[in-house]
């Protein structure tokens, strides 16, 4: 009878799943932009920009997520602004990883040794040539445990997105606890179905890493 119950709830579990995994892609790649241009941003000469970078960073990181995604999608249309459930979530979360995703990005370049900007200089590299033959390749390796650790907490995050009625893991998760409230083997498939996602993303993270770290020391 449990092999026939796994086998009848997985079909909506799996429905949801896509689109959990539709949002951690988007909102992945719109928090890899925001936190490169933030991170830039805060270690621009302009006071302009380092204020605006740093305002956005601070805002989402000084906040909390599901107050953020309430107000993304419940307040703005308030203000004349309304957007659907997925274009909601995905804007949420991939602001809220960016602003985090920034200060990696910050951190790491501040991490490359000086003394590697001033061999740049010494060749007589712009400081664009610089930034990106010399201090990114370097900084981006130092990035990844940290993007990685994002991915992970983004991908989790993503169950907040079922409160703004999208139908995610989570979700359907809920809709079939009520009509079959077999709460203790759904709750459990969850768990076994988020770990199965996020682990091969935690090992791709390392091989990448591994990979690019060969030869550097």
């Amino acid at each position: 009878m449990r092999t026939l119950a796994i086998l009848d709830l997985l079909p909506a579990l799996l429905k949801g799943l896509e689109i959990t995994l539709i949002i951690t892609l988007l909102a992945t790649l719109l928090a890899l932009v925001l936190a490169f241009l933030a991170g830039f941003g805060r270690l621009s000469k302009y006071p302009p920009l380092r204020f605006l970078a740093a305002v956005y960073v601070e805002a989402f990181r000084g906040t909390s997520l599901l107050v953020q995604l309430f107000w993304i999608y419940f307040a703005l249309p308030i203000l004349g602004i309304s957007l659907p459930p997925l274009t909601a979530g995905v804007l949420t979360l991939g602001l809220n990883c960016g602003a985090y995703g920034s200060e990696v990005v910050r951190s790491a370049i501040l991490a490359v040794p000086k003394g590697q900007t001033e061999a740049g200089i010494a060749l007589n590299f712009s400081p664009w040539q610089r930034m990106r033959r010399i201090i990114l390749p370097q900084a981006f390796v130092m990035m990844l445990p940290g993007f990685g650790n994002l991915q992970i907490e983004l991908l989790k995050s993503t169950s907040l997105v079922s409160l703004i009625t999208l139908a995610d893991l989570t979700y359907q998760a809920s809709v079939l606890n009520a009509s079959t409230m077999e709460t203790t083997l759904i709750y459990s498939l969850l768990l076994v179905i988020y770990f199965l996602i996020a682990w091969p993303l935690t090992r791709g993270i390392r091989w990448i890493e591994n990979r690019l770290t060969v030869g550097r020391y």
